[in-house]
């Protein structure tokens, strides 16, 4: 594994001598906009490893992308080789149908600390609640991104991670809707603790989700990627195009409907995806 090669897969050809919040932000923002979150080996047959050559391999030298625990496992390797004082966590994500959050860890997370500050960074969280940059690791305070507004609050060493949600224009609609049918106005991601974890904490997580057929990800095959403005997101045959801030506190929201070819096509077009094996959205 060589840092280089991984700077050359997310387009990353400026300085890193500094292990600074500057550098990290850089980045972080390369990252997310090169590296999809998908879990199309899922839907493919391909069987999805959890050591970090293999994350290696599958990422870097195939291009392709990964769920949270193989993106931020690789972004986890990169900022260490970079000398970044860096530690993974776990989290269990807020399910909305049910309004609670999983009773069990089911998310990675990275915690950076620089010149006496946290930062939180997750390059595996998919969609509209990817942050874009680091966020400072500090109770009730709004960190705003172009994405939208995040924060985090605590409470008893339990720390919960939200983002303000905004509204989405739909050309095909009148009507300007919210992207929850839930109350309020803000979108509950997941809870965290600071309690320090090893990526074998999460090797039967791995397993489980490639086994279990209730959850989200063994019922979609999903890959979506940040690009400068917003967001493409492929789930099963239906692709989206999200424009952030289109209008004032409103993001631009262009769905269509795609056939088996184009699906083929447009994750070549948008994700710069080649699979080895047949897909099965």
């Amino acid at each position: 594994m060589n840092i280089q090669e991984y700077f050359t897969r997310i387009s990353y050809n400026e300085s890193h001598k500094e292990a600074d919040l500057q550098t990290l932000t850089v980045i972080f923002q390369h990252h997310i906009q090169a590296i999809p979150f998908e879990n199309l080996s899922m839907h493919c047959g391909e069987t999805i490893e959890l050591d970090l050559q293999s994350i290696y391999n599958k990422i870097v030298r195939k291009k392709r992308g990964g769920w949270c625990l193989e993106s931020n496992h690789l972004l986890f390797w990169a900022l260490q080789e970079l000398g970044y004082d860096v530690c993974m966590l776990g989290g269990s994500s807020y399910k909305p149908a049910e309004r609670a959050y999983s009773a069990e860890i089911n998310h990675i997370l990275l915690k950076v600390a620089i010149k006496g500050n946290s930062y939180i960074v997750d390059a595996g969280f998919p969609g509209p609640y990817q942050a874009w940059q680091p966020l400072m690791l500090i109770s009730g305070k709004d960190q705003p991104q172009i994405p939208g507004i995040f924060r985090f609050m605590e409470d008893k060493g339990t720390w919960y991670f939200e983002k303000v949600k905004r509204k989405h224009y739909i050309p095909e609609q009148s009507v300007p809707f919210t992207d929850m049918p839930e109350l309020g106005n803000i979108r509950k991601i997941y809870t965290f603790t600071l309690e320090p974890r090893h990526i074998n904490d999460f090797q039967e997580l791995n397993t489980y989700l490639q086994v279990s057929p209730d959850n989200i990800l063994q019922k979609k095959s999903i890959c979506t990627l940040q690009t400068t403005e917003g967001l493409y997101a492929l789930v099963g045959w239906t692709f989206t195009e999200m424009k952030y801030n289109y209008m004032e506190d409103l993001d631009l929201v262009k769905i269509t409907t795609l056939t088996d070819e184009e699906v083929e096509k447009t994750l070549k077009d948008k994700f710069n995806i080649v699979l080895e094996n047949k897909l099965v959205p």
